[in-house]
């Protein structure tokens, strides 16, 4: 055995520890390969045992993925702004940055029956947090906006963009995209009898607006431009099986 190689069994170790951390936060072993310098040949074989990791090796793994591979604590080593926070789903950076960008939001509209309720979302990454976030505009009811966190654990790979402002949540529960469209529940409250609010759960969709260089938002309701797609994207919700509403 070479000086600079791990034993057998530290390469063992080395090797599940790598593969966990590569499932947890969904990223590719080419972007490891990319991230620690080393040939994805190599990183393949040393990952299925094929031959032992080298000191040097580890060490760039370690920087790159922000953790300890070695001995019985594994601390954080990455600077803050790579990686989210374990409850958020310890997503990193790079395998969610084709969530970034602007949305088309619809959802039926609670105060017209039969109308579409659009408006626009936008997700990004917030350095100094070290999380996906989200913010809304252009609602024709502007002191609703809302905005909050992403989190988009790895367990379900479901989508969730949350507010919390003091001690209410507000969270939509989106799919990952399918024909260009991500789609799902939001969970919310609606105006009741009189100043009360209640509980309210309605399908939601959104369609990225990078191809949609005019986007029409507001109430949109039957005869308007947009009306007929508008509705078609809320409709399939439900009507393709992408969220259940069980009576």
């Amino acid at each position: 055995m070479q000086h600079s190689e791990l034993s057998v069994e530290g390469s063992e170790s080395v090797a599940l520890l790598v593969r966990e951390e590569l499932a947890r936060r969904r990223l590719s072993r080419q972007w490891l390969a990319d991230e620690a310098r080393v040939s994805l040949s190599t990183l393949e074989k040393a990952l299925a045992g094929r031959r032992p990791f080298t000191l040097a090796t580890v060490v760039r793994i370690e920087d790159a993925l922000g953790t300890s591979l070695r001995g019985p604590k594994r601390e954080s080593v990455q600077p803050a702004g790579m990686f989210a926070p374990e409850s958020m789903g310890a997503y990193a950076r790079p395998a969610v940055q084709w969530l970034e960008g602007e949305y088309l939001t619809l959802r039926p509209s609670f105060s017209e029956p039969g109308a579409v309720f659009a408006y626009l979302t936008s997700i990004s990454w917030d350095d100094a947090k070290g999380h996906l976030v989200f913010s809304e505009a252009s609602r024709t009811d502007a002191e609703y906006e809302q905005k909050g966190f992403v989190s988009f654990p790895n367990l379900s790979g479901a989508i969730y963009l949350v507010t919390i402002s003091e001690g209410q949540y507000r969270v939509a529960i989106l799919n990952r995209p399918s024909g260009g469209h991500m789609t799902g529940i939001l969970l919310t409250l609606a105006a009741g009898q009189g100043a009360q609010l209640i509980p309210a759960a309605v399908p939601l969709a959104m369609l990225s607006t990078s191809k949609r260089p005019d986007t029409v938002v507001g109430v949109i309701r039957e005869g308007d431009q947009c009306f007929a797609e508008y509705r078609e994207c809320v409709d399939r919700v439900t009507g393709r099986g992408f969220a259940l509403f069980p009576h």
